[in-house]
């Protein structure tokens, strides 16, 4: 489907009929910016923002308006090269210079007072180097001193995260470099190399040594490179490397326009998820960079679809202010350090607006995403996702093999921001307090007699790929083990830790094409003392958001709801199939509904269920397919017939993934597997 560019759209419709030109992005960003002017202090130097105070106090959050917003600003003002721009200049001067002034009401919380200070210098820094024409320049020289004096406190401070924070000191000691401020070229040397050590292959990072493959990739760990070489200070450091840096993008950005729905909706996948249309980012980074093998058209369109995404469906309040939430406001979405002016963090999203009227990208015509041109199945290996899009519904799917915001071996407790086997641009996770205790939507479980979940962090990814027929392939094994959390912990996105008790081995592998998951599943073993007989395995689908309607067979479930359904079928197993409603699952309207299937627990003994999630009417599903394991045991051989008639042949390597025996340990026979639909 190609977008039409004549004409014009108002900001905050979807209309596929018209693209937004420049104007209207410069409309939305003017929109926003007035919206926050009546909470500036008298000094202009915080932005407090209505609601709730945020996790690091009222100080902070004035802090973190200002920066965020600046942020804004200042793409507004370097896009109009300043003309026009003297009341938004004028504003954030005045704010910097009182913010920086020790004396001042307004003074900001400084670097070495408190840690989230670190985040937010970064964003000045930078947007002060931006606009340095029209802001810096203009400075008085008392002033100049007090924000080297005020930026000073990062040189010399080992006491950065070393995840994206390392681009908070860094990006601060390149403008102080550029101003004549103290700086130190091993602490910026080093923090170079701690990003370079994010590397996972294809252009994908992760954020930390943990797999926390997430919207930061894009938003954070390629914007800031892309950024931070052209500024003043950086120009020698950046050209050893810009070439490298530049071949990463464009790898990632090949993966990352795949990852958009064709509504505009990214997955609901992540923390900080309440940062929405910043994950716009990374496509304008493309442009800025020149990114060769995406289009500025396709780089442009997924950059549009997905702001219009979020401001066609509510994200700015009456008042044009972004709350706490996905669409709507939805606290319970934040991290537990997020504050009122935590959700500008959107404003990466708008980008482009730093680019002249006069750059290609304004003029190139709009090319469709992947998902609006064909059907296909897609490995991506770093996360261990296969991608699945279909232009019939415009929906994207990940499937999750490899990504739980843990390290192998881990015994916590599963982030459903992470862990889950299935993330979706149309479907959102169970985040209510039983998403994080009792893991159900698009998860394969062991359930013992009192009730108890177990959880899969910590896995192995096996395998992940597309096999020559189109089918998406991938596998992971872990040790399921209970998990009773440690009280008092902080919500940063990851799983919780605590006390653990193993369960046992579970095996699973998952076959993708289109809207449909043939998933496998096998319990290899079972730990000393724990009784078969008071397990159930439990197979979680696709969670659906609004008003759903349950239809429950012996063993298949299928919900419909929100222009979408959701199906689960047993087709071996002795599968009973049930739903669950929960008031307030989500961050999408209406609350959630989950279809599940249980088990009795077999060990050795492969479990398959058939999965679906499309727009379209739930397929009739018979005779799904059928899978017999070779006479050696080292694999298994399917031929599966798909519900839209298509036949495919794939081959699982499984003896790989077998445990090796404990002793006590219990496990069954393998052999021949008939996956015909039982019943």
């Amino acid at each position: 489907m190609t977008s039409r560019t004549a004409g014009r759209s108002t900001p905050g419709t979807a209309s596929d009929a018209a693209t937004w030109s420049r104007h209207d992005w410069l409309a939305l960003a003017d929109r926003m910016l007035a919206a926050v002017r009546p909470f500036a202090s008298p000094g202009h130097a915080l932005v407090s923002l209505p609601g709730r105070k945020g996790g690091y106090g009222r100080a902070v959050d004035g802090l973190e308006g200002f920066a965020r917003t600046f942020l804004l600003a200042g793409f507004r003002i370097a896009g109009a090269r300043g003309v026009g721009m003297d009341e938004l200049v004028d504003r954030y001067a005045a704010g910097i210079a009182a913010g920086t002034d020790p004396s001042s009401p307004d003074r900001w919380v400084r670097l070495d007072e408190h840690p989230q200070a670190k985040v937010e210098a970064a964003s000045i820094a930078l947007v002060l180097d931006m606009t340095r024409p029209w802001i810096w320049d203009r400075m008085p020289s008392a002033v100049h001193e007090r924000v080297v004096d005020y930026l000073r406190p990062a040189v010399g401070d080992d006491t950065y995260p070393q995840i994206n924070w390392v681009w908070f000191r860094l990006v601060v000691q390149t403008f102080l470099r550029s101003v004549g401020g103290p700086y130190s070229i091993d602490e910026m040397a080093a923090d170079l190399s701690t990003h370079d050590g994010f590397a996972r292959g294809d252009g994908w990072m992760s954020d930390g040594p943990h797999r926390a493959y997430d919207h930061y990739v894009g938003w954070a760990l390629h914007l800031y490179p892309t950024l931070w070489a052209r500024m003043a200070g950086a120009a020698d450091l950046a050209e050893q490397r810009r070439d490298r840096d530049l071949a990463s993008l464009d790898r990632f950005l090949g993966d990352a326009v795949t990852l958009v729905g064709a509504d505009g909706s990214p997955l609901i996948q992540g923390r900080s998820l309440i940062y929405r249309f910043a994950a716009a980012a990374p496509f304008w980074v493309g442009a800025i960079a020149g990114v060769p093998s995406v289009s500025l058209g396709q780089l442009r369109r997924a950059a549009t679809r997905i702001v219009r995404h979020f401001v066609a469906n509510g994200a700015l309040d009456e008042r044009g202010l972004l709350t706490l939430g996905w669409h709507r406001s939805w606290p319970r979405l934040a991290q537990s350090y997020s504050g009122p002016g935590s959700p500008y963090w959107a404003s990466k999203g708008l980008l482009g607006i730093a680019l002249p009227a006069e750059h290609p990208v304004w003029t190139a015509s709009e090319e469709p995403l992947p998902v609006e041109e064909r059907d296909a199945v897609r490995a991506v290996h770093a996360p261990g996702w296969l991608v699945s899009g279909t232009r019939a519904d415009g929906i994207v799917r990940v499937i999750n093999h490899g990504t739980d915001h843990a390290v192998e071996g881990a015994t916590v407790s599963d982030s459903p921001l992470y862990a889950r086997l299935g993330y979706s641009t149309a479907t959102s996770p169970v985040l209510d307090d039983s998403g994080w205790a009792s893991p159900l939507d698009q998860s394969v479980t062991l359930v013992d007699h009192a009730g108890q979940v177990t959880h899969r962090a910590g896995m192995r990814l096996l395998t992940v790929h597309v096999d020559t027929d189109g089918v998406g392939v991938a596998g992971s094994r872990a040790l399921a083990h209970w998990v009773d959390p440690d009280p008092g912990q902080r919500d940063h996105g990851g799983g919780r830790v605590g006390r653990s008790r193993p369960a046992g081995h579970l095996t699973v592998y998952s076959l993708v094409r289109g809207p449909w998951e043939l998933r496998l599943t096998r319990v290899d073993d079972l730990a000393d003392g724990v009784e078969a007989a008071a397990l159930r395995l439990r197979i979680g689908g696709w969670a659906i958001a609004g008003d759903a309607t349950a239809t429950v067979g012996e063993r298949a479930v299928a919900l419909t709801g929100a222009g979408l359904t959701s199906r689960l079928d047993s087709v071996r197993g002795d599968g009973t199939a049930g739903a669950t409603a929960l008031a307030h699952g989500g961050p999408l309207a209406g609350g959630l509904v989950v279809p599940w299937l249980d088990h009795p627990v077999r060990p050795g003994d492969w479990v398959a269920a058939f999965i679906e999630l499309s727009a379209v009417p739930a397929a009739t599903v018979g005779q799904v397919g059928q899978a017999v394991a070779d006479e050696d045991g080292r694999g298994l051989h399917l031929a599966v017939d798909w519900p839209d008639g298509i036949g495919t042949s794939t081959r699982l390597d499984t003896e790989h993934a077998r445990p090796t025996r404990r002793p006590g340990s219990s496990a069954g026979p393998s052999g021949p597997l008939d996956l015909r639909r039982e019943g």
